[in-house]
């Protein structure tokens, strides 16, 4: 099959979980002999100051073809713009399927549907529900998906939640089919005893964006209040949440404990997994959260905000706290501090890589298409 891809910044990167999911999908489908383009956007990676700017000009990547795509940096309007000339370039190249995610991206499938092309959404999340976006930006991604619910030949959702909510609201079934992941390899703490004199179980971790969503004030809250010599790292960029991001610096500033490190990928991500006593992830909103997924397969213990989409990967392999609770938070952190909670790291690992396999993930999404 001929595939597209829109709706993610660009690839390959790290910027967040749909990045990601768009590489790992659109590289392995490669390698099961489809043709796959993937719309990148134009612009450099504002996640990442140290991105190496030749990355910009792929044309190809691992055997998938990149478009680049000019857009506005402007919150609000990126992915409108984006997504409106990636779909007008798509129309003319004969695509069997084309695969949006998002919801912001997805409002322009109309478009290709009017064409008799096939379409795919992922729904990632419900975007308009963060809290970064503006009246605007919030009625823009309700809208996409709307046109996703009502124009979409196949919606794929990375939870049971979702898929709930896609039959109240809507009447509309739905796809469920996870993110994956592959078992990693520990890595000593060398960057990060270099950079932040992190030892091994010296810290722990909260890995994402920094947005209001993700709950990071209530861990800073709760971490304050812990009289421990352990420290809390901090590691993400923001995403179109810069003011979020100056208050987390001044809330960090005030506790010598805490250690931001900006965007991260490569090896120093993989040895502040490697080496974390456990990760938290204190969201209030999410969709499939890639990083604890990737905490997981490390056969970290992590402590999560009882919300569904992180209690429906779980399970019973973490700790969970009432989202918002920061007490109850603190109180977490600190029985396994004092080693109060453990789990074992086997149990985890193999919880994780049962349901997440990506592998399984592919064929299953590679049949989707078939289907339509």
């Amino acid at each position: 099959m001929k595939i597209a891809m829109i709706g993610h910044k660009r690839i390959p990167s790290r910027e967040g979980g749909v990045e990601v999911v768009v590489e790992e999908l659109s590289t392995r489908l490669v390698k099961k002999g489809h043709i796959v383009d993937v719309y990148n956007r134009k612009g450099n990676n504002i996640q990442d100051a140290n991105a190496d700017k030749d990355k910009q000009k792929l044309t190809e990547y691992k055997g998938v073809k990149i478009k680049t795509i000019p857009t506005l940096r402007k919150k609000g309007l990126e992915a409108l713009v984006y997504s409106f000339f990636a779909t007008i370039k798509a129309l003319f190249r004969k695509y069997d399927v084309i695969h949006y995610h998002a919801e912001g991206p997805a409002a322009m499938l109309w478009l290709p549907h009017f064409f008799r092309i096939r379409t795919v959404v992922t729904i990632h999340g419900l975007d308009w529900q963060r809290a970064k976006w503006g009246g605007f930006a919030k009625r823009y991604l309700k809208f996409g998906e709307k046109i996703s619910a009502k124009y979409a030949d196949k919606i794929i959702v990375l939870s049971k939640n979702m898929q709930e909510y896609f039959i109240k609201e809507y009447k509309r079934e739905t796809e469920f089919i996870p993110n994956g992941i592959e078992k990693p390899e520990y890595k000593k703490p060398e960057i990060i005893k270099k950079r932040y004199n992190l030892e091994k179980d010296s810290y722990i971790l909260y890995l994402g964006r920094i947005v209001p969503e993700k709950g990071i004030h209530y861990l800073l809250e709760a971490f304050k209040e812990i009289d421990t010599t352990k420290k809390l790292v901090i590691a993400g960029g923001a995403s179109h949440t810069n003011e979020y991001l100056q208050e987390i610096r001044k809330k960090a500033s005030e506790d010598n404990r805490v250690i931001m490190t900006g965007f991260v990928q490569g090896q120093e991500l993989e040895e502040l997994f490697s080496n974390c006593l456990a990760y938290c992830l204190p969201s209030d909103i999410e969709g499939m959260p890639l990083s604890l997924l990737e905490a997981m397969s490390y056969g970290k213990m992590c402590i999560v905000s009882n919300i569904p989409e992180n209690m429906e990967v779980v399970g019973d392999n973490a700790i969970p706290f009432e989202a918002g609770n920061i007490n109850e938070l603190k109180q977490k952190i600190e029985e396994i501090i004092n080693k109060k909670i453990e789990i074992s790291r086997n149990e985890i690992q193999k919880h994780i890589l049962e349901i997440c396999d990506w592998d399984a993930v592919v064929a299953k999404t590679e049949k989707l298409y078939l289907k339509i």
